[in-house]
């Protein structure tokens, strides 16, 4: 846990970027253009003046349209006056659900390793994170187009799931598609979860935020459509992922009018609202969201196999990656089994920067020997790595 005070890994892994000119594949930041018609959107309600607070739930042109959003691909209906939350990012919607839902005594279920906010969210809440390790599965033939080059990922274990049930279970943080693994989460290991979920009556905040980008065949499904979740379930998004447009903070919350309107009752004393100008826009763009989602999958997928073939080149082991922005990879076959001391040793070595996957994982049984690249750059940068990273592992 990192005490008060203490430089994170993201900030030393960035100014050591800075300090070497290593190509950082370190934080999530996408190097990426974002829809013309989506800046021209914000532009012109900036110099239109409409720049003072919106309501506190949210404007209701995007509230609107997330509920229209949620209608149109997968079935969800929503009303938007008492069922959507707009929040200053989905940072907040998830804080704001966590400090609604749990406190002291209270135990919160996540999937590891995980975001590194929602331990700080239970940190803050009371409550104790409790860590259900992802198991790592056999390697499987790319035969679907699905993933860095075959190679293993990561599966639910369901048993320990259900061993990590206490009667102080409130919550369960679900992230699917999940950051930092790249895992999407199969329709029958989310039947699995959804099943205990109803069996101990777990409330589930999921967290959808790379919803759009998802590559190959796999598919998103949200845990809400599943039967028996409708009623349990929160799920949060937001524009940032989706649009390249992660400075703009804007992200919702959705679900059960009673669940929402306890997180209401969290998020006003927060931020209670921002971004006017920024909601009205993505409020247009989320109703051709389909178009430029397809366009950005190319864009990323292409750059993470990119990434994963320079990975391969180097002699190292990536695993499957079937959504969002990060590659994890096995680091022994340099001789490594830190990721922390390999990170902190890259920059010079390689020229390039990276995150050890040892920072998102809560349990003690960890994989110590993952890194996290990133592959939202773009595909110049991505190459140069790849060079530097091939260039590093011939030499060892």
């Amino acid at each position: 846990m990192r005490r008060s005070g203490e430089t994170s890994i993201f900030t030393e892994m960035t100014e050591l970027a800075h300090r070497t000119g290593a190509v950082n594949l370190g934080q999530g930041v996408p190097d990426l253009d974002s829809p013309p018609a989506l800046l021209a959107g914000v532009a012109e309600a900036v110099l239109a003046g409409r720049n003072q607070y919106p309501p506190a739930a949210g404007h209701p042109a995007l509230r609107a349209a997330v509920a229209e959003h949620q209608r149109r691909h997968y079935g969800i209906e929503l009303d938007p006056a008492s069922q959507v939350l707009v929040t200053t990012g989905a940072t907040e919607a998830l804080v704001s659900a966590v400090l609604a839902l749990t406190g002291p005594g209270d135990e919160i279920l996540t999937f590891d390793p995980c975001y590194d906010a929602y331990p700080a969210d239970a940190r803050l809440s009371g409550a104790t994170l409790v860590p259900v390790p992802l198991a790592v599965e056999r390697d499987k033939d790319d035969e679907n187009g699905n993933g860095a080059g075959g190679g293993a990922g990561f599966a639910v274990d369901v048993a320990a799931l259900a061993r990590a049930i206490t009667p102080r279970s409130r919550l369960l943080l679900l992230n699917s598609p999940h950051n930092p693994t790249g895992k999407v989460f199969t329709p029958e290991e989310l039947a699995r979860i959804a099943e205990l979920c109803v069996a101990h009556d777990l409330t589930v905040v999921t967290d959808e935020v790379y919803e759009h980008l998802v590559y190959g065949e796999a598919r998103h499904v949200p845990i809400a459509t599943l039967p028996g979740m409708a009623e349990r379930t929160l799920t949060v998004s937001s524009a940032g992922k989706t649009f390249s447009v992660t400075g703009w903070k804007v992200g919702w919350i959705s679900g059960p009018a009673e669940l929402v309107a306890a997180v209401a009752s969290v998020k006003q004393w927060l931020t209670y609202a921002s971004g006017t100008p920024y909601q009205e826009a993505i409020a247009a763009a989320l109703g051709t969201v389909d178009e430029w989602a397809a366009e950005l999958r190319g864009v990323l997928a292409e750059g993470r196999d990119l990434l994963a073939a320079g990975l391969t080149e180097a002699g190292l082991t990536p695993f499957r990656a079937d959504a969002g922005y990060f590659l994890q990879a096995d680091v022994r076959p340099w001789g490594f089994t830190d990721g922390l001391a390999l990170c902190r040793q890259l920059p010079q070595l390689a020229g390039v920067v990276a995150i050890p996957t040892r920072v998102f994982q809560q349990g003690e049984d960890v994989m110590p020997w993952l890194v996290r690249f990133s592959f939202c750059r773009r595909h110049e940068a991505l190459r140069e790595a790849a060079t530097r990273l091939a260039r590093l592992g011939q030499g060892r």
